[in-house]
This record gives structure tokens, C-alpha cells and sequence, in this order.
């Protein structure tokens, strides 16, 4: 275990912070001391992952904890399709894994280089009308307390500690392995073609319910949508050719996106007939593989980002709204907006906790005015009962996140138990869950 003062950033550069100290324990037993010390300190504790929230939720000027080198073991159950992990694995090392055991998560998201403690303590999700966030595929977990104790959380063990972690924005405690149950290694057939917009909205129940993932990207300034469906398939009967998917991944979605991006932040007049053009140039394609190649893809482009997982039915009126938004903003919008669907889940700050759930992801490049569209997009969204992704920028704060969480009060009761002294808190935490414990008086 070592420590020496860092700075740190998120990918994106939105968010920076220095801490006191970084400490990188190699063992649950140097993180729980690592805990231990910081209260000794006097100051907070946080674990930073990958940094890919939008958010400052791993921010801290106290003691960062880097999970790189933890090494907890590798446990993987052929015969019951369980891993357990350690928490700073990446998602990219998980896939990897799993794979040379038959096995695979049932869902990605479009990205794998977070932690998967990081990807799950924010609730990431990719999409699927059947499926949950990638937290719900969690059945076990350990985590370190606020007062250095070591938890082994289950649905038989310490529940309502495995029901707020599973989603627990470190809040909870530090997260140090978690058991995944897994499928059986599959592949994905994905789909994707040019529609229009109208037309899909028109036929979204049956889109979502005959596809086991679909997606789509719509083109501001245009009535055109992206869509992306990729369905399991007994066969990997149609690989993509290599220079097929560097031009279409890397190339045309990295390279020559990106430096579309840069000419639409230097003549933003340009931008309605970039995205218009972006629009008709996407062709139809359709191919094969394994699942977790097909889920992710890479991405160099940088941007900020907000999402809100709205009630299913609310998404025609909310991206209604979202356009409007758009066409009378004072500055250019040059990201596509994503659209993605879960099913209902009973994790209590969960996105979908409840509800099935259609998510609105906006996008801003990089050093181009984002927050009035933000802003206004986040009204819309709380009025139709929406709910920000933890992990992506949003101005919502504890007095206004609690109604839209039925077990809200229940998460904080955990967090008062497990955490009295807030020895996890930063800024973000502070405005998003409340500062000081539920039950103090002033």
C-alpha cells in the first residue's frame, strides 16, 4: 500500500480534484485501514474508478483510494454462472475473462473501460426492454464501512445493505468484489439502419418487445433517427470484415466525427447540415459477434453528457419537448441524442427502480456551451417524473430526488448506519443525498 498527493480528472476533463492522499491498497484489509486512517485524519475518503461519470462523485480533497492493484481473487462457477471480481477490475477485463469460461454478462453497455464497481455504483445500463441495469445482474458483494468493518451483502445476508449498495454511489461504503451472475456465451446479431423518426416512435412497443436490445440516435435539426437492433443469434455466421468495422468504428465514428465536431465548434452555422448530412450518410449494415463486441464500441470523441430515465410512455412528449429545445437554443447542439429502454428493477436508487423506463442520453463536444441545454432538458424530464443518471451531469439535489425515490429514505437510513461519520461524502454527494445524517438536529 502506497500513497503520494495527485491530482485527478475524469474522462472527459469536466471534472478535477487533488487529494491529501491516494492510497492504492493491495488487500481488504489495507482498504479497511486505509478507511481507518483517513478518520484518523480527519478527512473523507473516496474510491475513484475509471473516471467516466460526468459527475464529481468520485471527486475528493482528502484520501483517495485507487482500487487498481486490489486483488481480492477470481472465483468463477462454471456449473452456477457466478464470477465474484475485484471491484477496480475493469469491464473490458471482465468480458475477457468470462469469455475464456463460456460465459457472458447478460447486458453491456456501449463503453467497457469502467471499473465494475464504478459502472455498477452509478446504475450504468445498456438496453433492453427485458433487462435490468447492469446492477440487477449483481448477487453478492463485499464492501468496507465508514467505520472500517468488512460486509459480506447478499439477499440473505445484510439485504437492505446489498438493496442500497447494489446502486450506492460509494456512499454506503467501498466497494472491494462483487458476484455477477452470468449467462452462457452468446451471440448477437446487430442491425442497424436509417428511419424516420415519426416512424419509429410510431412503432416503439413492438420495436422494444421484438428485439431483445434496440437503441436509437436521433440527428437534431433533422427528422431522422439511427436504429440499432442486436438480437441473439445460434450462429456467428456474419463477422464483420476488419477494415468494415475500423471505418465504421474508428473512422467515421471516430476520426471523421470528431473533426466534424471541431468545425461545427469553430462555424457553428454549419452544424444543422452536419447533422443532416451525418443523417443520410449512415448506410444500413448487419453482422455478427460475440456479444460483448457487439455492445461496445470505442469512444475518443469527447463530450459531456446528461441521461434521464423517464416512464416509458413519456418518451414521444419528452423528445417533442427535447426538439423544440433544441431548435431554440442560441448555440448548436452537434451530438446525436441516444434513446434506450430497461425493464423495472427493485434496486432502490436504480433509475428503473419500479417502473420500465425509456432513457434520453444529450451530448455537448467539448468546450461548446452545454448547461442552458441541459438545464432545460432537465425540466422537462422532472416534470414527466424523470430520474438523472447518477454518473452523468445533472443540477437535481436531494429535496428534489427524493420524491422521484420510493425507497429514498431507506437508502439514507443505511447510509446513516453504515457511514455516521461521512467519511465518504464529497460536494456532489452533499447536494444529491443531503449533507449531514438523516436523523441530526442542528
Amino acid at each position: 500500500m502506497s500513497g503520494t498527493p495527485a491530482v485527478w480528472s475524469n474522462w472527459a476533463g469536466n471534472q478535477r480534484s487533488t487529494a491529501a492522499l491516494v492510497v492504492r491498497p493491495r488487500t481488504v484489509e489495507e482498504v479497511a485501514a486505509a478507511v481507518r486512517a483517513a478518520a484518523d485524519a480527519g478527512r473523507t475518503v473516496r474510491a475513484a474508478g475509471s473516471g467516466h461519470s460526468f459527475t464529481g462523485t468520485a471527486l475528493t480533497d482528502g484520501h483517495r483510494i485507487d482500487l487498481t492493484d486490489l486483488d481480492t481473487g477470481v472465483h468463477v462457477d462454471t456449473a452456477r454462472r457466478l464470477v465474484t471480481v475485484p471491484a477496480g477490475m475493469t469491464l473490458h477485463a471482465l468480458n475477457e475473462l468470462l469469455a475464456t469460461h463460456g460465459l457472458a454478462l447478460p447486458n453491456l453497455g456501449d463503453i467497457d473501460a469502467q471499473t465494475v464497481a464504478g459502472a455498477l455504483s452509478t446504475g450504468t445500463h445498456g438496453t433492453g426492454g427485458k433487462l435490468g441495469c447492469l446492477s440487477t445482474f449483481v448477487v453478492g458483494l463485499t464492501l468496507v464501512t465508514g467505520t472500517g468493518e468488512v460486509l459480506h451483502c447478499s439477499a440473505d445476508e445484510h439485504r437492505d445493505v446489498f438493496a442500497a449498495a447494489r446502486v450506492g454511489l460509494g456512499a454506503v461504503g467501498i466497494l472491494v468484489d462483487l458476484t455477477l451472475r452470468c449467462v452462457d456465451a452468446f451471440v448477437l446479431r446487430a442491425h442497424e439502419r436509417p428511419a424516420a423518426l415519426a416512424a419509429v416512435l410510431a412503432d416503439l412497443p413492438g420495436l422494444v418487445e421484438q428485439h431483445d436490445h434496440v437503441e436509437f440516435y436521433w440527428f437534431p435539426y433533422t427528422a431522422r433517427v439511427q436504429v440499432k437492433t442486436n438480437d441473439r443469434t445460434p450462429a456467428d455466421d456474419r463477422p464483420l470484415p476488419r477494415w468494415r468495422g475500423w471505418l465504421d468504428d474508428e473512422f467515421l465514428a471516430n476520426t471523421v466525427f470528431a473533426g466534424a465536431c471541431r468545425l461545427g465548434r469553430a462555424v457553428p452555422a454549419l452544424v444543422p447540415g452536419i447533422s443532416a448530412v451525418s443523417a443520410r450518410a449512415l448506410t444500413e449494415r448487419s453482422y455478427t459477434g460475440r456479444s460483448d463486441r457487439v455492445f461496445c464500441t470505442p469512444r475518443r470523441v469527447r463530450f459531456v453528457e446528461m441521461e434521464y430515465g423517464l416512464p416509458r410512455a413519456a418518451l414521444p412528449e419528452a423528445l417533442a419537448a427535447l426538439r423544440r429545445i433544441v431548435a431554440g437554443l442560441p448555440f448548436k447542439v452537434q451530438f446525436p441524442v441516444e434513446v434506450r429502454f430497461t425493464a423495472a428493477d427493485d434496486i432502490w436508487l436504480s433509475h428503473s427502480y419500479g417502473r420500465d423506463s425509456a432513457y434520453i442520453a444529450i451530448h455537448q463536444y467539448v468546450g461548446v456551451p452545454y448547461e442552458p441545454y441541459f438545464r432545460a432538458f432537465e425540466e422537462v424530464a422532472t416534470d414527466l417524473g424523470g430520474r438523472p443518471h447518477w454518473g452523468k451531469l445533472h443540477y437535481r439535489d436531494a429535496a428534489s430526488l427524493a420524491p422521484a425515490y420510493p425507497k429514498f429514505g431507506d437508502f439514507l437510513a443505511v447510509r446513516d448506519r453504515l457511514d455516521p461519520e461521512r467519511l465518504f461524502t464529497n460536494a456532489y454527494l452533499d447536494r444529491v443525498l443531503g449533507g449531514a445524517p438523516s436523523g441530526a438536529t442542528a
